[in-house]
């Protein structure tokens, strides 16, 4: 019987927050993309039902997969349950594998960390075995791929709740100081309003990095302070060949990953230098894709080469 997953294509789900993203790929084909928003209120009933309906979309504009990779910020039991997830506090308690069964009865699925896909689909991209990613956007993300492998294997590498000020802001998991309090897009932004005495969303703080406004020049600096903190100190423990440096947020600040690598340079000891900081490659996109890859490897279908990423 040939492979479903050969015949139907492939599906990565970048589940975020805000919102979701959505790649197929099929041999042949042009690939499908979509993205929509979470309803408003963070209820897990609703958010499956928008998914559900997403999914629905891509069967009759596109046509049905075989195979399905979904990266997810969430935590999650060996069962596939979720313990965790502030960003959408509401699946506490989902049956996150049952959930996906139902909405993909043909399909194989897997889920996995999404700064562990995003890593490794970054990691593969830059052609490098030896890599730590950090993806900064509502929350931050991160991986960290050693000998082409996800490290460590029987969990994901929480990059964003490494403690870079013991004193800092209060973590959305209740503890203070981790590198998402201080250097995630909603932290800089509140750190912006504070310094501006007024609100600030993401193009106020583009426009006004672009202009040189102290209150956004300075929230920004805080943010990449954190984030080279976080390299030096994965550099000290893991001395990978590089560290890149992702997220929707990080991408759609011009600068912003410069800035990162300036902070990380000057952090630098005698003998042991700090790691080179790269822009992920594929921008915002790189959980998607890695997604991509993870529902690829439920098949024997083989990779693609790698190709320019979409803007």
């Amino acid at each position: 019987m040939p492979d479903p997953a050969r015949r139907d294509g492939v599906l990565g789900i970048d589940v975020g927050g805000t919102k979701v993203a959505l790649r197929a790929e099929a041999a042949g084909r042009p690939a499908y993309d979509r993205v929509f928003r979470w309803p408003h209120g963070a209820d897990a009933v609703a958010d499956l039902a928008a998914l559900a309906a997403e999914v629905s979309r891509l069967r009759d504009v596109w046509g049905p997969v075989g195979a399905v990779g979904v990266a997810m910020p969430a935590t999650t039991d060996p069962g596939g349950a979720v313990t965790t997830w502030p960003g959408r506090p509401s699946w506490a308690g989902l049956d996150l594998a049952g959930a996906l069964r139902h909405l993909f009865p043909d399909a194989a699925t897997a889920v996995a960390d999404d700064g562990d896909l995003a890593a490794l689909a970054e990691a593969r991209r830059a052609g490098r075995d030896d890599v730590v990613y950090l993806g900064v956007g509502t929350g931050i993300g991160g991986g960290v791929v050693l000998a082409g492998r996800s490290v460590p294997g029987r969990s994901s590498a929480e990059v964003g709740h490494m403690v870079v000020a013991l004193d800092g802001p209060r973590c959305d998991c209740g503890r203070r100081g981790c590198l998402q309090s201080v250097a995630s897009g909603p932290a800089t932004l509140r750190r912006a309003a504070d310094g501006r005495g007024a609100e600030v969303g993401f193009d106020d703080l583009r426009d006004g990095l672009r202009d040189g406004r102290a209150w956004a020049v300075d929230a920004v600096d805080a943010s990449c302070r954190a984030l080279a903190a976080a390299v030096v100190s994965l550099g000290e423990l893991l001395d990978p060949a590089v560290a890149i440096v992702g997220g929707g947020f990080a991408a759609g600040l011009p600068g912003f990953v410069p800035l990162v690598a300036e902070r990380v340079r000057s952090a630098g000891r005698p003998g042991r230098a700090a790691p080179a900081v790269l822009p992920a490659a594929l921008g915002g996109l790189s959980s998607l894709h890695g997604a991509v890859e993870l529902a690829r490897g439920l098949t024997d279908a083989p990779l693609p080469a790698p190709a320019v990423p979409t803007p």
